[in-house]
């Protein structure tokens, strides 16, 4: 493939998008390249202060378990009070944390802090995910995921060379800038941003007949759409388990510590480098096919690393999911998108990103526990049968539900089932109460801080 053929595809990819999602794209780019938080934490615990990889390892799964509960309250917030004030709440609340573990010093003050960042980070993703739905036209929104996706990753492999630049400011300081890059990023949202959550309707009769009420238990009650979720936390599963069962294989066999991080490194370079082309590749394809795919990519990676023996082949394995998760992650995006009524994309967005937090917090848990238990060749097979098992779902369960129009490759949306509106004139109701852990404040990955 020549050059010239290369800048047009890129030129291709990047086309066609709306203003207001590049300045979103911009937010996403500008955060993760201060995330220092999560990329050093766990050293900044062990080698700063001193505390066991025990401690460390817990406070970490705290952050996962933020997430389960901030990503059903961003999604219920970004549909009940708007996407950008919850973007920009979510943002500030996010730079308030990473400021705060600049001067906490002890370990249970350190981890309460950590905790609540997880609500916030995690909260910001289905006003960001639905925020692109909305103002993204149809066929053009899994490519729209992906950019996105693609700036996240960017930004992250930036925030990774902050290692170097720790050994001379320290970590505090790492963690003012992260700081100070969210709340630029909050900036951006608020004063470029538009609000993009469809008008309510102003007739109560409008609003009984087109716009029922959507809580998280009829979310769940979405058959097509739980399908979807359950798969994808297989698929989550899958993906997490190399983060946390990789460097105790390679170890294993006798790698160092700094093979392990040339080796997981080729996950981002992969992305960074990569991502538009396969955007490009898989443009136009059935969601169903893409997202057999990728797990089928899921299950060879990871269960191909049962047979490396060395650190290139390790990192091949990589390379493997890794364009797997390429795949998966922003088609994903969009089959939520697509089968989520407009006026609750933040719900559905909430209830998916959930996903991605279960499999955080239980993923690194159950993959050491198999690792020091039954071996890592077990946890390898496991991931290899459950990206097996995810495939065949996608293909089985899926198909009807994510159907493609032939004509114009665009995805038909199921009917969502609904309560039926009550007949008769009906008094203006009270908003359904928000249960929520914490404040009763509005909030907002694929984006961190």
């Amino acid at each position: 493939m020549s050059i010239s053929t290369l800048r047009r595809s890129a030129r291709e990819t990047v086309s066609g998008l709306p203003p207001g999602f590049w300045w979103l794209w911009l937010s996403t780019l500008v955060n993760r390249t201060g995330a220092f938080v999560l990329t050093f934490l766990s050293l900044y615990l062990t080698v700063e202060l001193g505390h066991s990889a025990w401690f460390a390892g817990l406070v970490v799964a705290l952050h996962g378990l933020g997430g389960v509960a901030g990503s059903p309250l961003g999604g219920m917030l970004t549909d009940r009070w708007g996407r950008r004030p919850t973007m920009v709440t979510m943002h500030l609340a996010g730079a308030a944390c990473a400021a705060a573990l600049a001067v906490v010093t002890s370990a249970w003050g350190i981890a309460a802090v950590v905790l609540l960042m997880g609500v916030a980070m995690q909260a910001v993703r289905p006003s960001i995910n639905a925020t692109i739905a909305d103002m993204v036209p149809a066929h053009d929104v899994r490519r729209a995921y992906a950019l996105n996706y693609w700036a996240l990753n960017l930004g992250f492999a930036v925030a990774s060379l902050g290692g170097g630049a720790a050994a001379f400011l320290g970590y505090r300081t790492l963690f003012v800038v992260d700081a100070l890059a969210t709340v630029l990023c909050a900036v951006i949202v608020y004063l470029r941003l538009p609000e993009t959550r469809p008008e309510r309707r102003t007739s109560t009769e409008e609003k009984s007949a087109a716009e029922p009420k959507v809580s998280m238990l009829s979310v769940l009650r979405d058959a097509p759409f739980r399908t979807l979720v359950l798969l994808n936390l297989l698929v989550c599963l899958v993906f997490t388990a190399p983060w946390i069962g990789l460097p105790l294989t390679m170890a294993d066999q006798g790698l160092s510590a700094s093979s392990y991080g040339a080796v997981i490194s080729v996950n981002g370079v992969v992305i960074v480098g990569f991502q538009l082309l396969v955007n490009k590749l898989t443009d136009k394809r059935s969601p169903v096919l893409l997202l057999v795919l990728s797990s089928l990519l899921f299950a060879l990676g990871t269960g191909a690393t049962a047979l490396a023996g060395s650190s290139v082949a390790f990192a091949a394995t990589v390379v493997v999911w890794t364009v797997g998760e390429m795949i998966h992650v922003p088609t994903n995006a969009a089959a939520t998108a697509r089968l989520a009524p407009e006026h609750a994309r933040g719900r559905y967005q909430g209830v998916m990103g959930m996903s991605w937090a279960v499999a955080g917090f239980v993923a690194p848990i159950l993959a050491g526990a198999i690792v020091d238990g039954s071996g890592p060749d077990v946890l390898w097979a496991a991931t290899a049968a459950i990206g097996v098992l995810a495939a065949a779902g996608y293909a089985t369960k899926l198909r009807k539900a994510l159907a493609e129009d032939e004509e114009t490759g665009a995805v038909v949306s199921p009917t969502v089932p609904v309560p039926a509106p009550v007949p008769g004139p009906v008094s203006s109701p009270a908003p359904a109460p928000v249960v929520v852990k914490g404040e009763d404040a509005p909030q907002g990955p694929p984006v961190g801080t």
